[in-house]
């Protein structure tokens, strides 16, 4: 039972994260929790909120450090919902213990995460002096629009001439086993609402009419078929996805006015959002095809090259679990696009993310202690006094 555990930080804060529902963008005093634990270390806490958006940065500097290196750990509060409680094996948001998991909305995704960063720096600082500047980037908006959290806070930052020299964002990142991947750099992700703009008219007389459905096929054929890039030893190639079609008016007998279609690009760094933009435009109009097109942009791509914080890490999973991580740049996106662009080396390390987004959500007791202590041992490498 969970009540005869022997008391494990992780997994308490994990826990009173996981309890707090904090359905995106409501951060539901996760924010407040933790900056109570920061303020405890000397941490100074200022709250850059926006929008109904809770973002907190907090920092911490020895009296006699200089201030750099800037070490940022980053992560977010908010989650998705949970879908249907009835599918739920227990509460989404009552954490239950069995056989060794953590279940709740939350927990790889990433409350378990947070919960692991903050443990790690309470003994990391409990251990001795360290050098530099260490920070804390906590926000409520990353599952959602994503438009007021770390994007914000990064705007603040750069505007200051705050220039990070590391970031740790706590993404569950692993895949089969804690550690056995970390994420180095993120596709970019351009977006298109498209309507495709046709005539109504009687199935019957076609003549009379004009099928948005049948403009847009041929089109549409060819974006599918496109090789847009080859990618390279960093990115797989780039990939465009259709997420949403639709047309008609529900009737069988009436030719539509307009079909509208979402879809999506994950690109590599041999791409570029304008180009992407470019080609799409090139096919529908050499089909003919009469159309609005409202693009939306989430995030160029990005790759840390190996440094110092990469080093970092590889030793600190190593020294945990004997093996080195594999490099990985796929999956979706994080805020870790937002923070790349500051100038720091940024890397994503967390626990397994098979259940993410998942009913019954969870993570490994074991995994949670061991995760901090892989955070523990990055910053004990790079932020440790000699």
């Amino acid at each position: 039972m969970a009540d005869d555990l022997p008391a494990r930080p992780v997994l308490d804060l994990t826990r009173a994260l996981i309890g707090r529902r904090s359905l995106t963008p409501d951060d539901a005093g996760c924010c407040t929790l933790i900056g109570e634990r920061l303020a405890r270390l000397g941490f100074q806490l200022e709250w850059l909120d926006r929008e109904g958006v809770t973002n907190l940065w907090a920092t911490y500097r020895g009296a006699a450090a200089p201030a750099q290196p800037l070490m940022i750990l980053a992560g977010h509060t908010d989650v998705v919902p949970p879908g249907p409680r009835e599918r739920w094996a227990s509460d989404p948001f009552l954490p239950e213990i069995r056989d060794g998991i953590l279940y709740g909305r939350g927990a790889a995704d990433m409350k378990s995460g947070l919960a692991a960063m903050v443990c790690a720096v309470e003994r990391l600082l409990a251990a001795g002096p360290i050098r530099g500047t260490l920070a804390f980037l906590i926000t409520s908006d990353e599952e959602g629009a994503a438009q007021h959290g770390t994007k914000y806070v990064a705007q603040v930052l750069r505007a200051r001439g705050v220039m990070p020299d590391y970031a740790i964002v706590g993404e569950a990142s692993s895949h089969l086993a804690l550690g056995d991947r970390i994420v180095v750099g993120r596709r970019g992700s351009l977006g298109c609402n498209l309507r495709v703009l046709g005539r109504q008219g009687h199935v019957a007389y076609p003549h009379k009419a004009d099928n948005p459905i049948h403009r847009l096929a041929p089109a549409l054929a060819e974006l599918v078929a496109t090789q847009w890039d080859h990618g390279n030893a960093q990115f797989p190639p780039t990939s465009f996805q259709v997420s949403n079609i639709h047309a008609g008016t529900g009737a069988n007998n009436v030719i539509p006015g307009e079909a509208d279609l979402i879809f999506n690009f994950r690109y590599c760094t041999e791409s570029t959002a304008e180009g992407l933009k470019a080609r799409v435009h090139a096919v529908l109009d050499r089909h003919g095809v009469r159309y609005e097109a409202d693009w939306w942009h989430t995030g160029e791509p990005f790759v840390t090259r190996h440094g110092a914080l990469i080093a970092a890490a590889e030793a600190a999973i190593r020294e945990l679990t004997g093996g080195t991580p594999e490099y990985f740049t796929g999956g979706g996106t994080s805020d870790a696009r937002f923070l790349a662009p500051l100038g720091a080396e940024v890397v994503e390390i967390g626990p397994i993310n098979d259940s993410i987004h998942k009913i019954d959500e969870h993570v490994r007791i074991d995994d949670l202690e061991h995760l901090s202590a892989i955070y523990e041992g990055v910053l004990r490498r790079l932020l440790a006094q000699a």
